[in-house]
């Protein structure tokens, strides 16, 4: 006799559940999807002990007859798909028909819907059905599912605490919320509401009821196209960044995916503009023809693949990065007021790298040309999105092809932050941090010219190294000659640097071949880009003036005025702020010159 049996249906269905279903999360996910392809318009999630003792989830979709409320519980049973062309031009959420008889293999169902003409009760317990009847619900679908892993206590085991099942589940519902603003989405856990959103379409308010209104008059509009993609949504200022990538939520045709390529080139948009470490608030939804995307690459239908990824990247790092480099980032310093107590101060605090004075603080010379003085101007965010608050700020337009208004210098605090002020208020500038941003673009533009003119050095600079990064040195060689550099070979694991590219600081030449020979050595995948912008980025910090170095009132204004010709006048290259700003308002209210 043969050793090959075809599994029961009650194990098939166990094992797919091990795929589609593994947290609290994941019955939810899949409820939800059912609901919003039943074209439902309210939607409601009620927890107790955040899904692992019951989910109920209520819809005022299209409903089902008592046939298709008994099939809906067979594997791969659909309406979604009928054919296999059908699968190249997927556009439901839900497709596979595994969802529910994963979920009913391993827990307690009752379902309760009405299509409009009939009502149906469908009690299931482990994936076999006890009992179907009539049921007097109005339109729509209610399904509630207890007893969660009941037969399968190894995964129950797994599960984990009710603050982090509870986590996924608020996610995962905040992010359907992002995808169809037109849907109204109420989410509680225990009776506490956790979620309540209009449905009216309107995104913006969405991402306030996620985020706060606060953060959502930081948010930034969107709009671009290519021929395969369209791309709309809201982008985060930079100081609004946040420590987790969890806050980039990606959209396709309606979907919430996960792609790290794409939250990656997101994040690179952001370059210079936040630190490292951070990340920016992001709702993008991306529109393409199913055809080009594939959907059925993974059971939770989480990642999807892409064709032409590459032009979707472009679209999506161009439109970003022109949207940051057209408005004003400076942060405005904000006080809050609570009523019956004392004035408290939202200040931000920024820790910078505290570094010793040198000898010599007018050596340190940006060498930069300063551009004519023109007139002031601010620029106008559009109200882009006829979905956007009533209520949110618009800022002044300027009159200026600088980013920022010319700002006058009265003052130093610590011989570090320069104090300095005009028409729209009072602004604190980080010495350190605007210097480093204006040798940081003049070093780039340098590196990026291809400019190898060199300088001979009078003394050549002798260099010893260990064989491992003598090796390196040996194999990158030709990086540092296309750069300007003239090296000769000088004894063992020792190099003799003869001539120089024109552009590094006199002052410092030794020690900024060596930073750069550094990066030579530490570098393991030669990107050109990320190659130039890194020596740029230290170049910039070792070779501006620092924190406690005493510049005079001439040096503060030429230093501004050559902060506000840079590309970038808001951030260092590492996305420090350079600038932060009282507005007037805000002075007048610290002094209760003004009482709202």
């Amino acid at each position: 006799m043969g050793k090959i049996e075809v599994m029961s249906e009650d194990l098939a269905n166990k094992i797919a559940a091990g795929e589609v279903v593994e947290k609290t999360m994941n019955v939810v996910k899949e409820l939800v999807e059912n609901s919003i392809d039943a074209k439902s318009t309210e939607i409601k999630i009620n927890l107790i002990d955040s899904g692992v003792k019951e989910i109920t989830v209520i819809d005022d979709g299209i409903g089902m007859d008592k046939s298709d409320a008994v099939l809906a519980f067979s594997r791969h049973a659909t309406s979604k798909l009928k054919t296999l062309e059908d699968l190249f031009y997927v556009s439901s959420l839900g497709f596979r028909g595994e969802a529910l008889p994963s979920i009913a293999s391993v827990s307690h169902v009752n379902l309760k819907t009405c299509n409009g003409s009939v009502g149906t009760e469908v009690e299931i317990e482990g994936g076999t059905i006890k009992e179907v009847g009539s049921s007097d619900l109005k339109k729509g679908t209610r399904i509630t599912v207890t007893k969660l892993f009941y037969n399968t206590p190894v995964r129950l085991k797994y599960l984990k605490n009710l603050y982090t099942e509870l986590a996924n589940i608020t996610d995962y519902v905040n992010k359907m919320a992002l995808s169809f603003p037109n849907i109204k989405f109420v989410l509680t856990n225990n009776d506490k509401v956790l979620l309540n959103t209009d449905g009216r379409g309107n995104l913006l308010k969405v991402i306030g009821n996620i985020y706060g209104i606060e953060l959502t008059k930081k948010m930034i509009y969107i709009d671009a196209n290519n021929d395969d993609y369209e791309i709309k949504g809201y982008i985060s200022y930079p100081e609004c960044a946040r420590t987790s990538k969890n806050n980039i939520t990606v959209l396709v045709n309606g979907r919430s995916i996960r792609n790290s390529e794409l939250t990656k080139i997101i994040i690179e948009s952001y370059h210079t503009y936040i630190p490292e470490s951070k990340y920016p608030i992001v709702v993008l939804n991306i529109e393409t023809d199913p055809i080009l995307i594939d959907v059925n690459i993974h059971p939770t239908k989480m990642d999807i693949k892409f064709s032409k990824i590459d032009t979707l990247k472009e679209l999506i790092n161009k439109a970003v990065k022109e949207k940051l480099e057209t408005i004003n980032l400076i942060p405005e310093i904000k006080e809050i007021y609570k009523e019956d107590e004392n004035i408290s101060s939202s200040i931000p605090l920024y820790n910078y790298e505290e570094e010793s004075p040198k000898p010599n603080v007018l050596e340190y010379s940006l060498n930069l040309e300063v551009k004519e003085d023109k007139e002031d101007y601010n620029v106008l965010v559009k109200d882009e999105d006829e979905n956007k608050f009533n209520d949110m700020p618009v800022k002044e337009e300027q009159a200026d092809s600088n980013r920022i208004k010319k700002m006058y210098p009265v003052g130093v605090v610590h011989a570090t932050y320069i104090i300095a002020e005009n028409e729209d208020g009072m602004y604190i500038i980080d010495q350190h941090a605007a210097a480093e941003r204006i040798n940081y673009e003049k070093y780039l533009e340098k590196l990026t010219t291809h400019d190898n003119t060199s300088i001979d050095l009078l003394i050549p600079i002798k260099l010893e190294f260990s064989n491992k990064d003598y090796i390196i040195l040996k194999e990158n060689m030709q990086i540092l000659t296309d750069m300007g550099f003239v090296i000769e070979e000088f004894g063992i694991n020792t190099l003799l640097i003869r001539s120089h590219p024109y552009w590094l600081p006199d002052y410092a030449q030794e020690e900024a071949i060596k930073k750069i020979i550094d990066i030579v050595i530490m570098t393991e995948d030669f990107d050109n880009y990320k190659f130039i912008d890194r020596i740029a980025a230290t170049l910039a910090c070792k070779m501006s003036i620092k924190a406690n170095d005493r510049i005079t009132l001439t040096d503060m204004e030429d230093l501004l005025e050559r902060l506000r010709n840079t590309k970038n006048p808001f951030t260092c290259p590492h996305g420090r702020p350079t600038i932060i700003t009282y507005s007037n308002y805000e002075l007048e209210k610290l002094f209760k010159r003004v009482m709202n």
